[in-house]
């Protein structure tokens, strides 16, 4: 099976994903989302959280699993997709857009030691 793997995102091997340009978004990936099944629930930080790359943010519960969410990124927190609380099948629908988990001013702009999408994509298959 082929997963959708955008190219202007890096990626981490726990299949986060994140967006490299200014405040960034984050979020899981397709591969992660069909793993998962059908996600029920999903626990987030709050606006003003700060986040630790490598380190947990959150965890997203499924029919299948519960599985916790790494940081791609360090930083502060500053937006939630609150769309989530309510619709967490957005995770399932469009991991990419509408599924986007929180937005992060990060502290740095090292995304070198993250995957590319060709390497994210080598490491599903």
């Amino acid at each position: 099976m082929s997963f959708d793997v955008p190219t202007d995102r890096r990626y981490l091997e726990s299949h986060e994903w994140t967006t490299t340009d200014g405040t960034v978004r984050v979020g899981i990936t397709d591969f992660a989302q069909d793993e998962l099944g059908d996600v029920v629930f999903v626990e987030l930080p709050a606006e003003g959280d700060e986040v630790t790359k490598a380190d947990e943010f959150g965890v997203v519960e499924s029919i299948k699993a519960v599985s916790d969410l790494i940081s791609p990124v360090s930083g502060t927190v500053v937006g939630v997709n609150e769309d989530l609380f309510d619709a967490p099948e957005l995770l399932n629908q469009d991991p990419y857009g509408d599924g986007w988990m929180i937005e992060v001013e990060p502290s740095d702009d090292a995304f070198d030691d993250l995957l590319t999408a060709d390497e994210y994509r080598e490491q599903t298959e």
